[in-house]
């Protein structure tokens, strides 16, 4: 899980690990039930930590399941970093993150049933998968390898394109996952101004294993 400077002492690092167990057990719920309504005691319970704990970390329901969301996107977001580092081209960027994502259907469906419920009201954000998309869209407009000029719009059509995919990832588990994520990365590169040709070739190279 993602986590800040790691605690100094054994008071810190038990209270970070209150924490932590609190919005796990948030992203549980929102993955499992789509719902926030559960109350403290139920959340605590699910934490294995005491219910009078949860007030020492968050203010309310709400601030707690916010900070769930962020949670699981910013791990999101770290997971594809980590497996597109060293390449440079912004197209092959974005259509590894759609391709990426698509399998992750499998291998993390927790964080993909929380991007689907909650992504689209994070895309402008400015923060975890949302900057790490602008940050990419923004370098392929700079070194025009895209030729549209305005990366706020271009994040919501490939953000909103994304989430679709996971959607219909999760809806239809037997789909061709690899098939239309490569489909939709180049529908949408060549949105963004990427040729035809190069569109479908960078879709089609090889990915990395997500372990």
């Amino acid at each position: 899980m993602p986590m800040s400077a790691p605690p100094k002492n054994r008071f810190e690092r038990r209270r970070a690990e209150t924490r932590q167990a609190l919005i796990r057990a948030a992203r549980q719920i929102l993955a499992e039930t789509r719902e926030i309504s559960p109350s403290v005691q139920a959340i605590a319970e699910r934490a294995d930590v005491g219910s009078g704990s949860f007030y020492n970390h968050f203010e309310s329901k709400t601030e707690l399941f916010d900070a769930a969301v962020t949670d699981a996107l910013e791990e999101f977001g770290q997971a594809i970093d980590e497996r597109v580092r060293g390449i440079e081209d912004p197209a092959e960027l974005v259509a590894a993150g759609f391709r990426l994502t698509a399998r992750m259907a499998d291998s993390h469906p927790e964080l993909m049933r929380i991007l689907r419920d909650r992504g689209l009201g994070e895309i402008h954000s400015g923060r975890g998968l949302a900057a790490r998309a602008l940050r990419d869209l923004e370098l392929g407009i700079a070194s025009t390898r895209f030729t549209c000029t305005n990366a706020t719009l271009a994040l919501s059509a490939v953000g909103g394109t994304l989430i679709s995919l996971v959607a219909l990832r999760l809806a239809h588990p037997d789909l061709d996952g690899e098939e239309a994520a490569s489909g939709l990365a180049e529908m949408v590169l060549r949105m963004l101004g990427v040729p035809p040709d190069e569109a479908h070739d960078v879709t089609h190279r090889p990915l990395p294993d997500l372990g």
